[in-house]
């Protein structure tokens, strides 16, 4: 591997290499605002393999985490429904970096500042392996979907939008 393709650690990679999880690195050129489909693109991969980390909160200002298909939308409603809360909405960006410690675009569900509830999308489980935000901008790791259920506690819901 080049030089400038090793990415340096962040909480997330700290986190998983000393769970002893096996992951693989994917950096690419960071796009303001391209999100995962931009992600996805550049490195060749389906966007319904991209998870995207989304940091929410519920009616009373308390975060949680949202793991989604970076080619679907989260519905707030559903979620809401499904975790017993009256609603649910997007944090703003500077809440957000507070709550993970990450910058938006490059937030990690692994290594949070904040221990928060993790939701995942039920059907990013039935994938062989995802690509999520390793704890940058324009840094992806794959890894088994299952790392999120034994890491991260992540309870499944069904809250997907299509895009």
């Amino acid at each position: 591997m080049a030089k400038k393709d090793h990415v340096s650690e962040t909480p997330a990679t700290q986190l998983l290499k000393a769970s002893k999880v096996i992951f693989t690195e994917h950096p690419y050129e960071y796009l303001e605002h391209g999100g995962a489909q931009h992600s996805a693109q550049v490195l060749g991969f389906d966007p319904f393999l991209v998870v995207k980390t989304l940091i929410m909160q519920d009616q009373d200002a308390r975060p949680l985490v949202v793991l989604m298909h970076g080619n679907r939308k989260v519905s707030t409603k559903n979620l809401a429904r499904q975790i017993g809360a009256k609603s649910v909405e997007p944090c703003a960006p500077e809440v957000a970096n507070r709550h993970s410690g990450y910058l938006v675009g490059g937030t990690s569900p692994f290594g949070t500042r904040k221990v928060m509830p993790v939701f995942i999308e039920e059907t990013i489980l039935a994938l062989p392996r995802i690509l999520i935000n390793g704890g940058r901008r324009g840094y992806l790791v794959g890894i088994d979907p299952q790392v999120c259920l034994n890491l991260l506690a992540a309870k499944p819901v069904q809250c997907a939008l299509a895009d």
